[in-house]
Order: structure tokens, then C-alpha cells, then sequence
């Protein structure tokens, strides 16, 4: 079994895998877009989290999970990932880059889609102002909600991961007002 990650997974799994891949998903993007109440805001002054929003594409990781692990890892992430039930568990195809940076073969992965049917608790249609003003002011039993745009920003740098848009983001909420 293959598991692709667009956020914390990938650089934190919290799971035992065989390998770990970039990985390339079509037809979602990386989007702060799932209302949070509880790690980065509260009921009063929700925050919002990652989510895989419809359209576009994703550069990610994919772990390949060993057999006899696969139970264990998937009671973990729906553990992790499903206490809201804000994300819908989907097999999705990625393709997988090899050690060389070339697209190679393609898996099917499991992962976690936003659930577009709650416009409650998923804001897939904010602009990037809409979306600072949340992320500006919210703050959650994790901390600011800044602070976890700051870290998404910053590992995504790290793994050497160019995302524009949240870069973008960034500059808005420190700009302020």
C-alpha cells in the first residue's frame, strides 16, 4: 500500500514505510481550506488548516507500507487525519519521482481529500485575502494558525517544494490589515 502526503505527513508520517518518494498528484491542490475549532482556532474564531482541494496539481510524498503494517498505518491515519470527518479517505493515482528528479511510474495511493459538501467547515472558494484574515487572527490548542502556515512554509522550502501560492499567503498575513 502507498499513502501520499501534502502536508505534516511529509515531513512528519508518524508511521513505519519501506520507501518514500516524491509524488505528483493531478486534479487537487494544497489549499488552506479546512475550518479548524480545535489546533489552530475555536469555535469563536476558527482558523483554517490543509486540506487537498479539487483542481490542479500536488507535489507531494508517497511511503509504501509494508504488508503486514498496513492495518496499524491506516488505524493511525484515520486516527490523525478523521477526527472531524472534514476529509474523505480516497485512493488516489500518483506518479513517482525517481532518485534522478524524472517522473516515473504510476501507484495508487491512499490519502485524504477535503469534503467540498460541508461548506461549513471547507472554504475551498476564498481568495488569498479571505484567507489571511482567518489565518491572521486564529488561534488554536496548537498554537497561532500563523505559526502553522509559517512551518508548512518552511518545510515545503526545505524539501525543496516551490508553492507559489502559499508563499503568496504568507506576504499577506504578515502585510497585514
Amino acid at each position: 500500500m502507498w499513502v501520499f502526503g501534502y502536508g505534516s505527513l511529509m515531513w512528519n508520517p508518524g508511521f513505519e514505510y519501506e520507501l518514500r518518494a516524491a509524488a505528483l498528484l493531478r486534479g487537487y491542490h494544497r489549499a488552506f481550506c479546512i475550518v479548524s475549532h480545535r489546533h489552530r482556532g475555536t469555535k469563536e474564531i476558527p482558523g483554517l488548516v490543509l486540506g487537498l482541494a479539487p483542481g490542479g496539481s500536488c507535489l507531494g510524498r508517497a511511503y509504501r507500507v509494508a504488508d503486514e503494517k498496513v492495518d496499524d498505518v491506516m488505524a493511525y491515519l484515520d486516527d490523525r487525519e478523521m477526527p472531524d470527518y472534514v476529509y474523505l479517505p480516497r485512493r488516489v493515482p500518483v506518479r513517482l519521482y525517481d532518485e534522478a528528479g524524472r517522473l516515473g511510474g504510476r501507484v495508487s495511493a491512499h490519502t485524504y481529500v477535503a469534503d467540498v459538501r460541508q461548506t461549513d467547515r471547507c472554504l475551498t472558494r476564498l481568495t488569498l485575502e479571505e484567507t489571511a484574515v482567518f489565518i491572521r487572527r486564529a488561534h488554536g490548542q496548537r498554537g497561532p494558525n500563523t505559526e502553522y502556515l509559517a512551518n508548512t512554509i518552511a518545510h515545503l522550502d526545505e524539501l525543496g517544494i516551490k508553492e507559489g501560492r502559499l508563499h503568496a499567503l504568507q506576504a499577506i498575513v504578515q502585510r497585514g490589515g
